[in-house]
């Protein structure tokens, strides 16, 4: 099984749009997947309830910080939303599930003042340090041609992690939130060059 957690202490990133569509994916490609929320509003999992039975189907795994539950056996794929302000026993939580960590990230200077100490304290974990958890970053609500995406990109590269992508901002992502759907979920002309900014995400997602 591969854990994937999208995590960022800072808030209204976009943390729970990602984790929901990744979990689209997986599901749509005929993968067994949960989706996990250590938010306490439970927004993640209030999603699922969304979504209608004849969609392909995510699992809902129950992770609390006091007595986590296992995923359920079989489990391909999960991916862990966290809530802002992530720290303690909850990023530690997260961590110690984790074989991946996508941090999404705006492309502001706030954003990116915001979100440097997280970074800088997750490149010295010593499970990314041995390699064990592995870390990309995915500009949010961002056109890859402006001078912000190179900002964000200058300052990443600092910390030696890699940029996974970059979505740009659009009411797609909050249309379909609102019914439990995905970009997987409608057909592909309606969100084509969504899905195209998806390609790498999902491609380092996928990968051993």
């Amino acid at each position: 099984m591969t854990v994937i957690v999208v995590a960022n202490p800072k808030g209204g990133v976009g943390k729970s749009t990602l984790a929901t569509n990744l979990a689209g994916h997986f599901a749509a490609n005929g993968e067994w997947v949960a989706l996990a929320d250590l938010d306490k509003q439970r927004s993640a999992h209030a999603w699922l309830s969304l979504r209608v039975d004849t969609l392909p189907k995510i699992e809902e795994w129950g992770v609390d910080v006091d007595a986590p539950a296992k995923p359920p056996k079989g489990l391909e794929k999960a991916v862990v939303d966290t809530p802002a302000g992530v720290h303690g026993n909850r990023l530690a939580l997260a961590l110690q599930l984790a074989d991946k960590v996508i941090v999404p990230l705006q492309p502001s200077m706030f954003d990116i003042l915001a979100t440097q100490d997280f970074l800088t304290k997750l490149a010295k974990e010593k499970a990314v340090r041995k390699g064990a958890i592995q870390i990309g970053v995915v500009g949010m609500r961002v056109d890859a041609r402006t001078r912000s995406a190179d900002q964000l990109h200058r300052f990443v590269e600092g910390l030696d992690l890699p940029v996974l992508g970059y979505l740009r901002d659009t009411q797609n992502y909050v249309q379909l939130a609102a019914h439990g759907l995905t970009l997987w979920d409608v057909a592909k002309s309606r969100v084509e060059k969504d899905l195209e900014q998806w390609q790498p995400i999902i491609d380092w997602a996928g990968k051993k």
